[in-house]
């Protein structure tokens, strides 16, 4: 059986559907099901039940595809040690990041890696940083960039930290700010707990949401024009000059700081790809890479 049978096998138990299952494979439905017949042939057994809501696995197909993901696994980590027995850094990345560190720090981390190993690829994959903690632990990818370390034990390095703050597009003080219109984004969930924290510490009353939004760029937008306030890490408004920045400061007077990871396992540097790339972070500023 072919890799790629393995992956229809994968897919379509997520799908549930042969049309959908085709589209996200990039393939025709009888190209599918021909496949499908092909496995079935091959296991002599039949895989899946057409019904009116989609397909049905058999307890055959069901166990089949259950295990195409540890499949697929073993393939991945036999290509990868294959090509680590070469010393040239050569294969693919599987790296995991937060939404805000792919949008502000990682097109720009990976161009220059790439350009010094352009035998590199790349497979990314963007989730909460809670999500990308799992995808590390679970092994389903090499590394992962988030906003937290979650408590992970084994090998992690600090990006960067960066302070908290109050944006608004007109002047404000921190003691108006219960009356004033809040603009609010969907963040992961330490990032909330700790801002929200710090308004507990600081107001006995909650903020007046006037609008929330599922992205940091939308919410500065939403500042820029006036629409509220909004609190924000540093990194997405240090080059806009137009707004008005109060640095967040807990009750014993320490700035409210956002710390950026690397995470992933001591094992994994045995792989050149992964060595090499958390070598080349490491020795990077990446507070400096624009």
């Amino acid at each position: 059986m072919e890799d790629w049978d393995w992956r229809i096998l994968q897919v379509l138990h997520e799908q549930k559907n042969i049309t959908k299952t085709a589209q996200a494979l990039f393939m025709s439905q009888p190209a599918l099901t021909a496949r499908l017949q092909h496995i079935e042939k091959e296991f002599g057994i039949k895989i899946v039940v057409r019904t009116s809501k989609g397909v049905q696995f058999t307890p055959q197909g069901e166990y089949l595809a259950r295990s195409s993901e540890e499949v697929l696994q073993k393939i991945r980590d036999i290509r990868e040690q294959v090509s680590n027995l070469d010393k040239d850094v050569v294969g693919t990345l599987r790296i995991g990041a937060s939404s805000y560190f792919t949008m502000y720090t990682l097109p720009a981390l990976l161009r220059s890696f790439h350009q010094e190993y352009p035998a590199v690829d790349f497979k990314v994959t963007t989730a909460w940083s809670k999500d990308i903690f799992n995808q590390v632990q679970t092994r389903q990818i090499h590394l992962g960039f988030i906003s937290s370390d979650y408590g992970w034990e084994d090998r992690k390095h600090l990006l960067m930290e960066e302070s908290i703050y109050v944006a608004s597009a007109a002047p404000i003080t921190l003691e108006k700010l219960p009356e004033l219109p809040r603009i609010d984004y969907q963040s992961d969930a330490l990032i909330k707990s700790m801002i929200d924290r710090w308004w507990r510490e600081r107001f006995g009353q909650p903020p007046q949401i006037s609008m929330e939004v599922d992205k940091l760029a939308t919410c500065k937008e939403m500042v820029r024009y006036g629409l509220g306030y909004a609190i924000l890490p540093g990194r997405i408004i240090h080059d806009t000059d137009n707004l008005y920045k109060i640095m967040l400061c807990d009750k014993h007077g320490n700035p409210l700081i956002r710390k950026s990871w690397m995470i992933y396992y001591a094992d994994s540097l045995e792989m050149n790809v992964v060595r090499a790339f958390v070598e080349f972070v490491e020795a990077m500023d990446l507070t400096q890479v624009k």
